[in-house]
């Protein structure tokens, strides 16, 4: 294994760690506040033995050795433990079943409010200590390549972005993200030819963006600038050098790098003439391909060059909350292509996890990742499934409204229903993960 495996493991662990405490601390404070006894209070699960464990009052603090999540053990409730033997004795004062409602809705909800928060609270302190990373359109000068299925609805290459809905973006690249996962009306761009036109979104394209697999509806465009020649190659022996810029072939005009590698693809000629830019000066060169259409050349490597912005206190809480808001929201949108097979697919388990954490120990990285996750944790807990925070939750706000408690025998199926596919699921996401390490 890599030491860019252990890194990312380390942050991973360290990540989780620091989410589920709080996360099961957001289900322990409410508890302790409305006299519920809580009987245990775990990071990771500790099947048939503990790490660490130690009782202070009435609860048993502990670290399991499974870290697949972590739980508070809440005295009168049917939980994943799946503890009859208290459930058929009668309620207690302090009993979890014995609270009212609404006092059990908030215990159940805390958890999922704390992880919520916590993720807004990062962005926010990220933004105010890093600043923000911003990409204008100007450090793109050619402009923008639009795949196949931007293409049909009216982008052309060479268009540059503008706004989109009339706000302009702190990174231009985002609109791919945007266009995927957020309701796009109107984008307005800068044509080639310097004509400016305003393009109507269909309602649809990103259902249709994620099913081409053209996830990147725009990708910049680069200058066909040769990084270096290789050796005892056609390139080498007819005169290109480094740092040269490609003009044209046989009299046709290279605008960018993907027009050159698409005219070397697309043309079998043995022989062409190929115009160079060196030093403000052009030089036509005579070059012998090689027998698989090459020249020998290698593309020089264009980063994307950001401009870090800081960010003021104020500021900070305000864009911190707009960038939580939407992180929720692509990943509510997202959520929806899990129920498509070609969604399906991509589910991924910790290695997945995982590698959203820098190859290097990086904190601003790792408080980026860790935000993200905690929104995530956020959103799967409070679904309506039972054995998650958000069944628990469902089987409330039933009996607030009806005035009926589901029965426990009910309670008890459906949460062990629910166990089970929750666990079918953590098994299929990683399965996917090996899958894909070994394709």
């Amino acid at each position: 294994m890599t030491p860019e495996f252990f890194i990312k493991a380390g942050q991973l662990l360290l990540s989780l760690s620091i989410l589920i405490v709080l996360h099961e601390l957001g289900h322990f404070i409410p508890a302790k506040l409305f006299g519920t006894r809580v009987e245990k209070f775990y990071l990771f699960f500790d099947v048939k033995y503990s790490l660490f464990k130690k009782k202070i009052g009435d609860t048993v603090y502990g670290i399991g050795w499974l870290p697949l999540g972590g739980y508070v053990k809440i005295s009168g409730m049917i939980d994943e433990s799946f503890d009859k033997e208290q459930m058929s004795k009668p309620p207690q004062p302090w009993e979890f079943r014995s609270k009212p409602a609404w006092q059990r809705l908030i215990i159940m909800l805390g958890g999922v409010t704390v992880n919520l928060v916590l993720g807004f609270l990062i962005y926010m302190m990220v933004l105010f200590v890093w600043g923000k990373e911003t990409l204008p359109q100007e450090n793109i000068p050619l402009g923008m390549e639009p795949s196949a299925v931007i293409k049909e609805i009216g982008f052309e290459k060479g268009d540059k972005i503008i706004n989109v809905d009339g706000k302009e973006l702190d990174n231009v690249l985002s609109v791919n993200r945007i266009l995927l996962l957020r309701p796009v009306e109107k984008i307005k761009v800068e044509k080639a030819n310097g004509k400016i036109e305003e393009i109507s979104i269909p309602e649809n394209i990103g259902n249709e963006i994620f099913q081409s697999g053209q996830i990147n509806s725009f990708t910049p465009l680069f200058s066909a600038i040769i990084d270096s020649v290789s050796i005892d190659s056609p390139a080498l022996y007819a005169g290109m050098q480094g740092g040269d810029k490609i003009v044209s072939i046989n009299d046709e005009i290279i605008y960018d790098w993907a027009s050159f590698t698409s005219w070397i693809d697309n043309n079998s000629d043995d022989i062409i003439d190929v115009v160079v830019d060196r030093g403000g000066s052009n030089y036509r060169l005579s070059i012998d391909r090689n027998d698989d259409g090459t020249l020998g050349v290698w593309k020089k490597d264009y980063g994307i060059e950001t401009i870090n912005e800081k960010v003021g206190f104020t500021d900070s809480i305000i864009q911190g909350f707009n960038y939580g808001y939407w992180t929720l929201y692509e990943y509510v949108a997202g959520f929806s292509f899990v129920f498509t097979k070609k969604g399906a697919q991509q589910l991924g388990g910790f290695g997945t996890i995982g590698n959203l954490f820098p190859a290097k120990w990086d904190w601003k990285g790792f408080w980026l990742s860790t935000a993200l996750i905690s929104i995530i944790l956020a959103f799967m807990n409070v679904l309506p499934i039972p054995a998650l925070d958000g069944g628990h939750v469902m089987f409330l706000v039933y009996e607030m409204i009806t005035g009926r408690r589901p029965s426990d025998r009910f309670m008890e199926i459906s949460t062990m229903i629910g166990f089970f596919l929750l666990i079918a699921l953590v098994l299929y996401a990683n399965l996917n993960d090996v899958f894909r390490a070994f394709a």
